[in-house]
């Protein structure tokens, strides 16, 4: 699945909601069913600066493609990662750093949240695509 076929699918998912708070509570399942990372990666060196919460994201490069896992301890913040592990996970560095996400702005994700946890949907962004940077400088 593209990176445009994965954000199409959540804007039609999200399209099932009439309101906000529908939509929310969507969110908050998400992180129920985030798959976890590794308890080794939870450390300081892969926790998220500029979130609100803790939130921790590590990355792995195989065959060419870079898959993320990640953590919270806010069940808001994980669905928030879980959306964005959705669209980016199994993508080339490239394809990541190249990658629009316009779906946030589409399903009216970083209207709806308060300040901190848009600054730390931003810091996710940058974290992800940082890494997409230094598996493309090291691998390609």
């Amino acid at each position: 699945m593209t990176i445009k076929e994965a954000e199409d699918k959540i804007i039609n998912e999200f399209s099932f909601f009439d309101d906000w708070m529908d939509k929310y509570n969507y969110v908050i399942e998400l992180g129920k069913t985030l798959p976890l990372i590794d308890e080794t990666y939870k450390t300081a060196n892969y926790l998220i600066t500029g979130c609100q919460s803790n939130v921790w994201l590590h990355a792995d490069y195989k065959d060419g493609k870079i898959y993320y896992s990640a953590d919270s301890d806010a069940i808001i913040t994980k669905g928030i990662i879980n959306l964005l592990i959705r669209v980016l996970s199994g993508h080339t560095p490239d394809e990541i750093i190249d990658a629009k996400l316009a779906y946030i702005d589409a399903i009216g994700l970083k209207n709806h949240l308060s300040p901190t946890r848009s600054n730390g949907l931003v810091s996710m962004i940058k974290q992800m695509k940082l890494y997409a940077v230094a598996f493309k400088n090291k691998y390609e």
